[in-house]
Parts: C-alpha cells; sequence; structure tokens
C-alpha cells in the first residue's frame, strides 16, 4: 500500500477542493430534467486516480460533495448527491483496475475511462429507476410517475419511468461521462508530461 505522503495529502486536498468549485459551476442541458446538469468535477477525480491511486480518488469524491453542500446546496433534495456518493465504488473500482491492469499508461488511461463510461451509464440507469427517482418522487410528496412528469415537463417524450431513462437518463450520462472523459485525459497527458504528481507517489 502507497504511503499517504505530504505531498500526496496536499495534491489531493487541492484537487478535490478543484472538483468542489466545478460541482458548484453547472450547466442546464435542454430537453432535459431540472435537476440533470452537466460539471465537470469528475475531471479532478480522474486525475486524483491515475496520478495518485484509488484512495486519493475516494477521497476527492467524497469532499467535493461535501464543499458542494456547504457553499451552494443541493438542488434536487439530496437526491443527486446521494447518488454521487453511492456511485463512488462503481467509478473509482473499475476505472483503477483497468488502469493498473494496462500498466499505467496512457493507453491504459484512454481504455479505463472507455469502461468507465458504459459502466456509469448502466449504473446510473439502475440508480434512477430504483433509488434516486423513488426518493424524489418522496420528497416531492408526490406518486413516482407525476413525479417523473413534472420533472421532465421540459420533453412532452418523457410519460414515464422507462422513457425517462431512455431519453433523460442515458443519454446525459453519456454526455456528462463523455465531456469528463476528454477533459480529464487532456489534462492528464500533460500532467504526466511535466511529471507534476511524480513525487508524491511512494
Amino acid at each position: 500500500m502507497k504511503k499517504w505522503t505530504t505531498q500526496k495529502l496536499i495534491y489531493t486536498g487541492m484537487l478535490a477542493a478543484v472538483a468542489g468549485v466545478l460541482m458548484s459551476l453547472e450547466i442546464s442541458v435542454p430537453m432535459m430534467p431540472p435537476f440533470y446538469k452537466v460539471d465537470f468535477s469528475d475531471v479532478p477525480s480522474f486525475i486524483a486516480l491515475f496520478t495518485l491511486g484509488p484512495a486519493s480518488a475516494v477521497m476527492v469524491e467524497l469532499i467535493k460533495i461535501v464543499i458542494k453542500l456547504v457553499t451552494v446546496g443541493t438542488n434536487s433534495m439530496y437526491v443527486g448527491e446521494f447518488a454521487n456518493l453511492i456511485g463512488i465504488a462503481l467509478f473509482v473500482a473499475p476505472t483503477w483496475l483497468v488502469y493498473r491492469a494496462g500498466g499505467k499508461s496512457k493507453k491504459a488511461a484512454v481504455r479505463a475511462m472507455v469502461v468507465s463510461v458504459p459502466i456509469r451509464v448502466a449504473f446510473s440507469c439502475c440508480i434512477n429507476a430504483f433509488i434516486t427517482l423513488p426518493m424524489y418522487a418522496l420528497a416531492m410528496g408526490l406518486p413516482l410517475d407525476q413525479a417523473i412528469v413534472s420533472v421532465a415537463s421540459v420533453n412532452p417524450a418523457i410519460h414515464d419511468l422507462t422513457t425517462f431513462i431512455i431519453l433523460a437518463t442515458i443519454p446525459f450520462n453519456l454526455l456528462t461521462n463523455g465531456l469528463n472523459c476528454l477533459v480529464a485525459y487532456f489534462l492528464y497527458s500533460r500532467l504526466v508530461r511535466i511529471k507534476v504528481f511524480e513525487r508524491a507517489v511512494v
């Protein structure tokens, strides 16, 4: 197990702070429910995972949620934050395993990101169907179908759980995860080139 050096702690804290700020800078997506907003907070998490290891990535994910809640609160009655929390393991574990199996190279990072996207999309479908959407409906005091219709009023084609998953959950997660992967790889490849994190890993 790699030790937590002072530099590693500092880098992890810095990445977590950046992730917390980025999670607060949300961008609305046309034709999507109001609580579906794109942010780039996974970029620091990817960088932490590939340069500092899975423990750092988990810490970045946890801290960014706390920072977001403390600074701007929630726009989804804590449902979105809860989904992020339970999704940490399904983000970190498979991505790290593929990256490590590939020799921790740039090509391995690309493969890990490619693997992570469908896993996270599938996970999001299950979580939305069985946990977060029922929780959101409960928080709103509405039956599930009625809650789905109310939050999906921006897209008339959404009228039940199935159409919500197909027309909102899947395209949104493909978009946000794809964008985060692209930006993360762009930054990661340059950080590796200038060996920014090299001395922090023991």
